[in-house]
């Protein structure tokens, strides 16, 4: 039988039955869950809306949860089960298939803002290191029928990440209810990908991090005085703090590219009490001649102050020739644990730097 949803309200010892009503349109749903996702019951952002495909079909909303999983949520609207079901299956084929710079660019082209700030913003912590290792599908109703029910069920047993979610309309004098209804259980719906998700990001060689360095600060300085930066805020300032000593760091410039790999050789300190090797003496990094600014507005507050983390540099390149290919990792993050396989491979080979660190 297809799923219902029935509530009443208790007026003193009787109960009255309130009675579902037609939302205006389901694209009202569609505007809903745009706004809301956590309307599904889990914490979800939004990074795309009518997602064109390869094929010229427009996918309803496209979404990604703390995990950095993707789900593809496709409403019912007038199509019959069969349609809507083949609709969100032929999507979740293409959906798999995307690399971590597809779902980037689609979030970026939908949010107006770099996918990472958005994802911190949602979650409270950057995306990690793998996007879509899984998948979940969603058909979305007002209404759920017998027929969809039965398919959507048949696919489950078959290890399809698929499930059917409906929503029930309800008006009550001056106030309007929405209530939701999953087909499977929650419990069930992560039973079968349990196993999956220990897996999902790749295990941390425990060396290798990954440093962005940007702004107004030069390459040029770093690589000839043998030091990284970071500061304005918490955000930056506390992940290159992070950086242990020994740590082997490869460098990336946003929008630019790898240009070189070194060895941390000291803790992070302010810039005001940074010392680098010049002529073999170590001197005070502000007293040189510098190309870039390491300053700001308050400086003077800890998490605001810029922090320069000395390095003995292994491999450099000038910016000029700065080495990047799709589905290298960025992050916005100053620093972080890098340990996606494709990005150490690509870049041990171009610096010809061995990826175990000998």
């Amino acid at each position: 039988m297809p799923v219902e949803m029935r509530m009443w309200r208790i007026d003193g010892q009787n109960p009255k039955p309130l009675t579902p009503a037609a939302l205006p349109t389901e694209n009202e749903l569609h505007q809903f869950l745009r706004q809301d996702p956590s309307l599904l019951g889990t914490a979800l952002l939004v990074i795309g809306s009518e997602v064109i495909t390869p094929y010229g079909k427009r996918l309803d909303l496209l979404a990604i949860d703390a995990d950095g999983n993707l789900h593809v949520l496709e409403l019912k609207r007038d199509r019959t089960p069969r349609e809507v079901v083949a609709q969100v299956l032929d999507y979740g084929s293409w959906v798999s298939t995307l690399s971590r710079d597809d779902v980037i660019d689609i979030a970026e082209k939908y949010l107006g803002q770099p996918f990472e700030a958005a994802f911190e913003e949602v979650f409270g912590v950057a995306p990690p290191d793998e996007l879509n290792g899984e998948l979940q599908l969603t058909v979305v109703s007002s209404a759920l029928d017998a027929s969809s029910e039965r398919i959507v069920t048949y696919l489950r047993g078959f290890g399809v990440p698929i499930n059917a979610v409906f929503f029930t309309y309800i008006e009550d004098d001056d106030r309007r209810y929405l209530a939701r209804s999953w087909l499977a259980a929650s419990d069930e719906r992560s039973a079968s990908s349990s196993a999956k998700s220990t897996s999902k990001r790749a295990t941390w060689n425990g060396l290798d991090w990954y440093v962005s360095f940007g702004g107004d600060r030069s390459w040029d300085d770093a690589r000839r005085l043998g030091f990284i930066s970071a500061g304005g805020g918490k955000f930056y300032t506390q992940t290159i703090r992070a950086l242990p000593e020994g740590a082997r760091v490869w460098v990336n410039i946003p929008q630019t590219g790898y240009v070189g790999v070194g060895t941390v050789t000291g803790p992070a300190v302010h810039f005001n009490d940074a010392r680098v090797p010049v002529d073999g003496a170590l001197v005070p990094l502000a007293t040189q001649s510098l190309t870039g600014s390491y300053t700001h507005r308050n400086t003077a507050a800890h998490d605001d102050a810029e922090w320069v983390v000395p390095v003995e540099w292994i491999r450099t390149v000038p910016q000029k020739d700065a080495y990047w290919q799709k589905g290298l990792f960025a992050n916005q993050n100053s620093a972080c644990k890098l340990r996606q396989e494709f990005t150490l491979e690509r870049l041990a080979q171009h610096f010809d730097v061995h990826s175990d660190g000998d």
